[in-house]
């Protein structure tokens, strides 16, 4: 590969754009503290451990999606049962799951998907992370021009902002 196939390469910056996510999402952990990770409010009667499970569900099955392709193999079927076929059901069985597990065991794997992420875009090749239809699900968008984060800061970040400044 020449340095002007490496410059256009966009896997290297979707990393360093990972990571800084990755920084982002530390902060806001830490900024919501231990001591209200299972209070109820991020995202209406859910807790933030409710509300990082549902983001690793989600992020746990794209990243599965992007795996299987690395590998040359088909999409794998969704970790859920079949007969969940909506957002909300969906949403919900992502939060049962993580009931039992600890709030530190949940951070912890969020953590961890960051890097998972990263590896499973720089395990694909170059084509895949540049063309708009290598994946039907990602509706006309190619990874390397989608918000891979939209999901927390468009549709969770305002109701988590609101929660935590109703702290004392």
């Amino acid at each position: 590969m020449s340095d002007s196939d490496a410059a256009r390469d966009p896997r290297p910056a979707l990393a360093e754009a990972i990571e800084r996510e990755r920084q982002v999402w530390r902060d806001l952990v830490d900024e919501v503290g231990m001591d209200r990770m299972t209070e109820p409010g991020p995202m209406g009667e859910w807790s933030f451990k409710d509300l990082a499970a549902h983001l690793l569900g989600w992020r746990d099955r794209t990243i599965a999606r992007l795996e299987a392709a690395a590998q040359g193999k088909d999409e794998p079927p969704p970790p859920w049962p079949r007969d969940l076929d909506d957002d909300d059901p969906i949403n919900a069985w992502f939060q049962q799951q993580s009931d039992r597990r600890s709030v530190r065991a949940v951070l912890d794997d969020v953590d961890r998907s960051y890097e998972r992420l990263a590896d499973a875009i720089a395990a694909l090749p170059e084509p895949l992370v540049t063309r708009r239809d290598a994946f039907s699900w990602m509706e006309g968008e190619s990874l390397a021009q989608t918000d891979l984060f939209g999901h927390l800061h468009d549709e969770h970040m305002p109701s988590i902002r609101a929660w935590l400044a109703t702290r004392p």
